[in-house]
C-alpha cells in the first residue's frame, strides 16, 4: 500500500522532563500537526503545551471504572483518528515510549499496517535511571527483566547468579486505574513465597522508584525478601534483586575454547 498523507511519530519525555527529553523529541513536537500526549507530571505537560499550541492530554481517557487496557484501545483510536485525517501526529509518552507503553506500539503497527509511515525515537526509561542509580552495569552479571506479574503466574527462567529486574510490583495482579497511583497488592504473599524458591528470604532487594523532579532523589529502600510487605508500593515501584550466587561455569565449553587455544580468563 502507498503511503498516505500523514505520518506517526512516538517520542518519550524520559523521566525527568527538563533533562530527559532529546533534541529529536522537541523538534517533532514542535513540527506535529497535532500532539497526543499522557504524562505524568505537570512540567512536562506545561514543556509539551509551550512547544505545540495543538497538545491534548490522553490522560482524561483512564477511569476507575474502566479497565487500563481499554483505556490503552482508545488510545491508540485517538491517534488513529487524527492520523487518519491526514496531519502529522506526535504521540509523547512518559520515560521510553516503547518500555511498558502498550499504546505506542499498537499505534505504530495500525499506522503501518494502513499505510501511513511512522517511527518510534528511543528516550531515557525507568530502567536506564535504575541502572545509574543503584551503579550497576547488567555486563558485569547479566540481568533479567520481567513485568511482576507476568513473572508471578509465568514460568520463567530465574538465575540467581544474575541481577532480576521486576517491573510494576506496585500494580501487582491489577487490571484497573486508580488515581492516585496506590494499588492493593494482596498477591504481595504469593510473589515473596516465589522468591523463595530461588533466593534467602533474609536476600536484601531494593524497591525503587526514578526521581521525575530536577533536583530530587531517587527512592531507594533495601529489605530483606521477607520483609518486602513492609514497604509502601506506587504504581512507579520496580523491584531490584542482586545475584544472591556464584556463577557456575560451564566446564565442557571451558575445555573446548582451552582446546582451540583461547583462553576463558581474557
Amino acid at each position: 500500500m502507498a503511503d498516505r498523507a500523514g505520518k506517526l511519530v512516538v517520542v518519550g519525555t524520559g523521566l525527568r522532563t527538563t533533562g530527559h527529553m532529546t533534541i529529536e523529541a522537541i523538534a517533532w513536537i514542535r513540527r506535529a500537526d497535532r500532539v497526543l500526549y499522557v504524562v505524568g507530571d505537570p512540567v512536562a505537560e506545561e514543556m509539551i503545551h509551550a512547544l505545540n499550541a495543538n497538545a491534548e492530554s490522553l490522560q482524561t481517557l483512564y477511569s476507575p471504572q474502566i479497565k487500563r487496557i481499554d483505556t490503552y484501545n482508545a488510545m491508540v483510536e485517538r491517534l488513529m483518528a487524527e492520523l487518519r485525517a491526514g496531519r502529522t501526529v506526535c504521540g509523547v509518552f512518559y520515560g521510553h515510549p516503547g518500555v511498558f507503553v502498550y499504546p505506542s506500539h499498537v499505534a505504530v503497527t495500525r499506522a503501518r499496517q494502513e499505510g501511513f509511515p511512522a517511527v518510534m525515537l528511543p528516550g531515557i526509561s525507568a530502567e536506564d535511571c535504575l541502572f545509574a542509580d543503584l551503579g550497576i552495569d547488567p555486563a558485569t552479571t547479566g540481568c533479567s527483566s520481567y513485568e511482576a506479574t507476568d513473572w508471578l503466574f509465568n514460568e520463567r527462567p530465574t538465575d540467581p547468579a544474575s541481577a532480576m529486574v521486576l517491573w510494576q510490583i506496585g500494580i501487582l495482579g491489577n487490571e484497573g486505574y486508580n488515581p492516585i497511583g496506590r494499588y492493593p497488592t494482596p498477591l504481595m504473599p504469593l510473589l515473596i513465597a516465589k522468591l523463595s524458591r530461588r533466593y534467602p528470604l533474609q536476600h536484601r532487594v531494593a524497591v525503587y522508584e526514578a526521581a521525575v523532579q530536577f533536583g530530587c532523589t531517587p527512592s531507594i529502600t533495601w529489605v530483606p525478601i521477607a520483609g518486602m510487605t513492609a514497604v509502601p508500593l506506587s504504581a512507579a515501584s520496580t523491584l531490584y534483586i542482586p545475584p544472591a550466587a556464584a556463577t557456575r561455569p560451564d566446564r565442557q565449553v571451558y575445555g573446548q575454547a582451552a582446546a582451540m587455544g583461547i583462553d576463558p580468563g581474557q
